[in-house]
């Protein structure tokens, strides 16, 4: 099945101008995929993503390699969509291929947001946004999803902690407005009683507990967060994890955090 995607069904998407019989166009890049390597002609249906959880059946009316244009014909509202939502609030890899991959693969199996956070230990501080997005946009496609994870700019951990609680503050709830289960994963070091709980269980709680489920995710980088930011973290309201007794990479224990949202949703019947 081939997906297109569409900046201008992005930018109209939730105003009401994306209806049928609307105009609208594809990118360069996508109308020369469109156009040149697939040789699609003007009369031919496709599907198109907005991004934002819509698809469009769409017939292409100018069919230039340059600015496609389409008319839509139908539209399919939270295509693809998990049921939950699902931010992962994760520190960039010292490798930055393990970080696309954890990117990559998450947004396969279902992810919101991707917010990469800098800790006291990161030894990568920024990452290659332009990559990255192109990178979330082709894993949509590949995997039928009309939204596409939205990528927040770096932020350190501490300041990441802060807008969180701030966020609470003034919703009275989650990130949208909603319960939202903030937890942190982290190694345990052997000083004192290991407070974590099982990441399993407290995520199958809150499926259980609530019928549109929102989970946040902080994973630390190859040196772990700092036992200043673990406890910043769980003075905020973070939840201390554990996901297992396995030694997991920054990338591995990440992707293990979609997958247990993943399961959980499942498990429980929520769907989209």
């Amino acid at each position: 099945m081939e997906i297109f995607y569409s900046e201008t069904l992005n930018e109209a998407a939730g105003t009401g101008m994306a209806v049928k019989g609307a105009a609208a166009f594809l990118g360069e890049d996508e109308s020369a995929h469109c156009i040149r390597v697939l040789r699609h002609r003007a009369g031919d249906r496709i599907n198109v993503i907005d991004g934002k959880g819509g698809m469009y059946e769409c017939i292409i009316t100018e069919p230039s390699p340059k600015r496609c244009g389409l008319r839509i014909e139908d539209f399919h509202g939270n295509w693809g969509g998990h049921g939950y939502t699902l931010h992962i609030a994760c520190c960039p890899t010292k490798n930055s291929d393990r970080f696309e991959w954890f990117m990559e693969k998450a947004t396969e199996i279902g992810i919101d947001t991707v917010i990469p956070i800098i800790g006291e230990h990161s030894e990568r501080k920024t990452i290659k946004r332009e990559r990255a997005e192109k990178l979330l946009l082709s894993a949509a496609k590949q995997s039928l999803k009309g939204r596409i994870p939205v990528l927040e700019d770096c932020i350190l951990v501490t300041d990441f902690i802060k807008s969180e609680v701030d966020k609470e503050a003034d919703k009275g709830a989650g990130r949208d407005g909603k319960r939202c289960l903030k937890l942190i994963a982290y190694c345990f070091h052997g000083d004192g009683q290991d407070a974590r709980k099982d990441m399993f269980e407290e995520m199958e709680k809150h499926f259980r507990d609530n019928p549109n489920p929102e989970i946040l995710v902080m994973i630390g980088p190859e040196g772990d967060f700092s036992d200043s930011e673990a406890s910043l973290a769980i003075s905020s309201g973070f939840i201390p994890v554990s996901m297992g007794d396995s030694r997991l990479r920054t990338e591995t224990a990440a992707l293990m955090a979609a997958a247990a949202a993943y399961g959980a949703a499942s498990r429980h019947r929520i769907k989209a």
